[in-house]
């Protein structure tokens, strides 16, 4: 096997993809401690979400107030569980255990835990996150979480 040699311009790839996946790494320890207020550091002032939450807003704002439900009433842990960056993009596949001990979304509190998976896409610019894709197994939680109606049966 031959080893490759590194360009500049494939190094700065190199250590680019390091940042990106750094970012990521930072912004779910942020969340994971409830440091939601140091959010705002990874985010680009026009963070644009493809898939906002009731309520929440645009921009910087609107995803630290998207990270502020999620910690205030979810009380999430996430566990990365994959982490992939390529070029501008970071996709983190992750676990979360959380407990619904707050209102989220017009649902009450319900007190109980769940464990979900998702995957999160993320597009960087300028070493600050600036978009934000995801798919998230809301089904299960809703039903972890004892919000799904139950199952009737039909009396023959």
């Amino acid at each position: 096997m031959r080893c490759t040699v590194i360009t500049g311009r494939q190094r700065e790839g190199i250590m680019d993809t390091a940042r990106n996946k750094d970012i990521a790494r930072r912004l779910y320890a942020m969340i994971n401690e409830g440091r939601v207020d140091q959010v705002a550091d990874l985010i680009s002032p026009d963070y644009q979400e493809h898939d906002p939450l009731p309520g929440q807003g645009s921009g910087r704002e609107g995803a630290v107030d998207r990270f502020s439900m999620i910690t205030t009433a979810l009380a999430p842990h996430f566990t990365i569980e994959d982490l992939i960056a390529e070029d501008d993009r970071i996709v983190v596949r992750w676990t979360n255990a959380g407990t619904h001990v707050g209102e989220f979304a017009g649902i009450p509190a319900t007190g109980r835990t769940f464990t979900i998976a998702g995957i999160d896409i993320y597009r960087v610019a300028d070493a600050q996150l600036c978009e934000h894709w995801h798919v998230i197994d809301q089904l299960g939680m809703l039903g972890q979480l004892g919000l799904l109606p139950k199952e009737q049966r039909l009396e023959q």
